[in-house]
C-alpha cells in the first residue's frame, strides 16, 4: 500500500507539501522526507501526534526514547514504528511538531491509500510555497541570551506560533493552485 499525506502550516498561508510513502515505511522515513522537502536541519527533537478529527492529540510517536514515559504507557519510537502499525484509514490526522520549544507544528492528513502498489522510497509529489523557518533567530534561546536577560524579560505565558487551535474546516488541499513538482 502507498499512503499519500498532505501537509500544511498555520503560519504560512500558501505552503503545502504532499508525500507518497509506502505503508511499511517507518515514521522516521516520513520525518526525513519532511525535513528534506522543507530544507530543515536534522537535530531537533521532533514528534508526530495522531489526532482525532478535531486535531486533539492522542498518540505520540517520538524521535528518541528519552526514558520519560511510564511503564503502563505505550511508547512508539519513529525508527521502530511502521506507518501501517498506527494508520489504517483515509482522513487520519496527525500533527508533526518541528519546533517543540515553541510548539510549532505542521498539520497532516492521510488523504489517500493506494492498495496493491508499493513504493521503494518516499517522495515529495507536490509542493507549493516556502515553509516557515525552522527556528528563527529571535526565537532561539541560547545560554548567552538567557544570561543577558537577568531582568526576567521572558514571558512564559506569551502566545507562540501554533498556540491557536487549528480550524479543520480550513484544511482544503484542493483549494490551492498547485503544480506537480518532483524536485522537492
Amino acid at each position: 500500500m502507498i499512503f499519500r499525506f498532505t501537509l500544511i502550516s498555520d503560519e504560512v498561508e500558501d505552503f503545502i507539501r504532499e508525500y507518497k510513502i509506502d505503508s511499511d515505511a517507518t515514521f522516521y522515513d516520513l520525518h526525513q522526507i519532511i525535513l528534506n522537502s522543507c530544507h530543515f536541519q536534522d537535530g531537533q527533537i521532533t514528534s508526530f501526534f495522531l489526532c482525532n478529527e478535531d486535531w486533539e492529540k492522542e498518540q505520540e510517536v517520538v524521535l528518541e526514547d528519552m526514558g520519560t514515559s511510564s511503564s503502563d504507557e505505550d511508547l512508539y519510537v519513529m525508527r521502530n514504528t511502521l506507518l501501517s502499525d498506527l494508520l489504517e484509514e483515509e482522513k487520519q490526522r496527525m500533527i508533526y511538531v518541528f519546533d517543540p520549544l515553541n510548539d510549532r507544528v505542521f498539520f497532516m492528513e492521510l488523504t489517500e491509500i493506494v492498495f496493491g502498489e508499493q513504493l521503494e522510497n518516499p517522495v515529495c509529489s507536490r509542493q507549493h510555497g516556502e515553509p516557515p523557518v525552522q527556528i528563527s533567530e529571535d526565537q532561539m534561546l541560547t545560554d548567552s541570551s538567557m544570561a543577558s536577560d537577568a531582568k526576567g524579560k521572558i514571558d512564559l505565558d506569551e502566545e507562540f506560533y501554533g498556540a491557536d487551535s487549528f480550524d479543520g474546516e480550513e484544511f482544503d488541499p484542493e483549494g490551492f493552485d498547485i503544480t506537480e513538482d518532483k524536485s522537492c
